[in-house]
C-alpha cells in the first residue's frame, strides 16, 4: 500500500476508533435513557475499530494483512504531538478565560 494512504488510512482508524471509545464513555455516564444505549452502541464501536486498527499493524493475529507496519510509530507520534499541543492550546485558552 502507498506511504501516503497507509498514514491516512491508521491515523484515521485509530482517532476514530480512541474517540468514539471515549465518545461512548462519556455518553454512557452521563447520558439517560436511550442516550446510554447510544454510549454503549460508540463504545462497541470505537473497540471493534482499534482492534481491526491492531490487526491491520500486524499486532494481533486476525488473519488481516498487515498493511499498516511500516508507518505506525511515525504517526502516533504525530498524534501524540497534535493532542499535547491541543491541550496546551486548551490550558492556555482556560487560564486565559478564568483570568478575565
Amino acid at each position: 500500500m502507498e506511504t501516503i494512504w497507509a498514514y491516512l488510512l491508521s491515523m484515521m482508524m485509530l482517532v476514530f476508533g480512541v474517540a468514539s471509545i471515549l465518545a461512548g464513555i462519556f455518553t454512557a455516564y452521563f447520558g439517560s435513557g436511550k442516550s446510554r444505549i447510544v454510549g454503549g452502541i460508540l463504545l462497541v464501536i470505537g473497540l471493534i475499530a482499534i482492534v481491526l486498527f491492531l490487526g491491520y499493524a500486524g499486532v494481533l493475529s486476525l488473519g488481516l494483512e498487515p498493511i499498516f507496519r511500516g508507518v505506525i510509530i511515525n504517526g502516533v507520534l504525530a498524534v501524540i504531538g497534535a493532542l499535547i499541543g491541543g491541550l496546551i492550546a486548551l490550558g492556555v485558552f482556560l487560564v486565559a478565560i478564568m483570568k478575565a
